[in-house]
């Protein structure tokens, strides 16, 4: 819904995602490691879900990254008025 508040030159948050979801991937392997080494089974099973999770994550955010800019309305169309609340 555009508002006529936002930025022209609106930037999307999928790097910002794709850059969390990269760290919190390799935390998970290094957590999965460590807790495997450990010898604590359970532990790595959570990180290793974890793991699993981001990298299905990572692998949304790089499609929608590669389907591009989805149509937006522009300067001519004039933001919605508030909703009216009865």
């Amino acid at each position: 819904m555009r508002t006529g508040s936002e930025p022209r030159q609106a930037l999307s948050p999928l790097r910002m995602r794709r850059a969390f979801t990269v760290w919190g991937l390799v935390w998970a392997l290094v957590g999965t490691a460590i807790f495997a080494a450990a010898g604590r089974p359970g532990w790595a099973i959570v990180f290793g879900v974890v793991a699993v999770l981001a990298a299905v994550d990572l692998a949304v955010i790089a499609h929608r990254i590669r389907q591009g800019p989805h149509w937006q309305p522009g300067p001519d169309v004039p933001p919605h008025g508030p909703a009216d609340r009865h």
